[in-house]
């Protein structure tokens, strides 16, 4: 678990200018912001499609073809705030209980190791408090070190790696918030109440079902303490303009008996999640969530932990003993550094190989540790009722995602419940009945597609 709280704190540079960038699946957004006097400004901003996809093809080919965008739209600055996918992330909620300052990192870590249903040091972790809960975020480590090589080799430094919606909108302590952010292919959802986040997910396939948006928001909060549902006010949708023309108004009408309010927030340059992110390193203002851990060179922290007049001495005199011994070994420096030279030359398709491999373990076997297959399975078995009613016959997993069951139901309303408790699983999508036999022992097949990620 790379817990990024942990790390030793480092002051970075501040910077000028700083580029945003916001990916959401194929898309990429940029924008190019100055810092003067106090304020930020901005310069360029830029929304292109990539053909690549940076997780899965070559990073030197996404890096070159990220540079020619940038090269396109003019952009030369290096440092870099990237938006990463809410898709990617992980989530684990928990309620705080009354603990000692010392102890609530050791309750944070057992609560990932219980929570999280891979292991945890795979993960690159952030959190987000409130005064009750505490929201853990992860987003594989793999997946952020491939973005950073791509990065490293497109010439750009990232400073920071965050969620879009967290940058949209940050946890306010005044109030409630449930903000809503709309994607290229889907909803990006954040609730924040008491100063922190305390639900964080994404809505697939929702951006033409103003009905399934609802039912989903209704979900998430129900899923919340009574104290922090109260608290939720607004509903807060940031996007284009002209995805708000059906999504709002529907909106208003669903939730205004749950005693919401909704007002839209125009997703233009100046208001991008890329946008916002970027303002926000620049004006050195914290967001809610941060998982590229700071660069700390060894004599940053030695230098830090023997500051003191003592240790400077000594410190002094172990490098003039270190200088003069040291002349014997510039020989064998001069080598090592040829050798490193040689070995920067290979190393990238050094790295590329080790990628072959690692996928080659990943997908050798035929099982993963994730337990996808018993993850369905309990989920069909609490959809079938306990009096026999609806029973199944057989089921089919196919790519541990497409299921195909069938069997027998005693009556058609019997068949409706079950299909509608299956169905209120976060992690059913695309639920479909493909065939219906019989009257009084009807027999049935349906299918549906289990999502990655649908448990909070």
């Amino acid at each position: 678990m790379i817990d990024l709280e942990k790390f030793y704190p480092t002051k970075r540079r501040r910077l000028s200018a700083l580029l945003g960038l916001a990916l959401d699946g194929s898309r990429l957004d940029g924008a190019l912001l100055r810092r003067t006097n106090g304020s930020v400004q901005l310069l360029k901003s830029f929304s292109v499609t990539l053909s690549l996809d940076p997780l899965t093809a070559d990073p030197e080919l996404v890096a070159q073809e990220i540079r020619n965008h940038l090269d396109a739209a003019g952009i030369k600055e290096h440092h870099c705030a990237v938006c990463v996918p809410l898709k990617w992330a992980l989530t684990v909620h928990s309620e705080m209980p009354d603990l000692p300052e010392a102890d609530v990192a050791s309750f944070l870590a057992i609560e990932a190791e219980r929570g999280f249903p891979c292991d945890v040091t795979t993960l690159r972790l952030a959190t987000s408090r409130s005064a009750k809960r505490a929201a853990q975020i992860g987003l594989p480590a793999n997946q952020l070190d491939t973005l950073e090589n791509i990065l490293r080799h497109a010439k750009l430094k990232p400073v920071s790696f965050s969620l879009g919606i967290s940058a949209l909108q940050p946890p306010d302590a005044s109030d409630g918030v449930l903000a809503l952010a709309i994607g290229q292919a889907h909803l990006d959802l954040q609730i924040t109440a008491g100063g922190g986040v305390v639900a964080l997910r994404t809505l697939e396939g929702a951006l033409d079902d103003a009905d399934l948006v609802a039912r989903e928001l209704r979900i998430t909060l129900g899923q919340l303490p009574a104290d922090v549902r109260a608290a939720v006010r607004r509903v807060r949708i940031f996007g284009a303009p002209e995805h708000f023309r059906n999504m709002t108004d529907a909106l208003t009408q669903r939730l205004a008996p749950l005693g919401l309010a909704v007002e839209q927030v125009p997703m233009d340059a100046s208001a991008s999640p890329a946008f916002r992110l970027a303002a926000r390193q620049l004006m050195r203002d914290t967001t809610a969530f941060e998982f590229l851990p700071p660069q700390v060179t060894v004599w940053q922290q030695l230098a830090t932990r023997y500051s003191s007049g003592r240790w400077r001495v000594i410190g002094a005199t172990a490098a003039a003993l270190v200088v003069l011994v040291g002349g014997p070994f510039l020989v064998q420096q001069i080598q090592l550094m040829t050798l490193k030279s040689r070995w920067d030359g290979m190393s990238a398709k050094v790295g590329q190989l080790e990628n072959i491999q690692q996928q080659i373990r990943q997908y050798r076997p035929w099982f993963d540790d994730s337990f996808r297959s018993l993850g369905i399975l309990r989920q069909l078995s609490l959809s079938f009722p306990e009096d026999g009613s609806v029973t199944a016959k057989g089921i089919e997993i196919r790519d541990s995602r497409t299921v195909t069951c069938s069997g027998v139901a005693r009556d058609n309303a019997a068949l409706l419940r079950m299909l509608g408790q299956l169905r209120s699983g976060n992690a059913v999508s695309d639920l479909k009945v493909s065939q219906i036999r019989g009257k009084k022992a009807m027999q049935f097949v349906f299918d549906f597609h289990w999502r990655e990620g649908g448990k909070e």
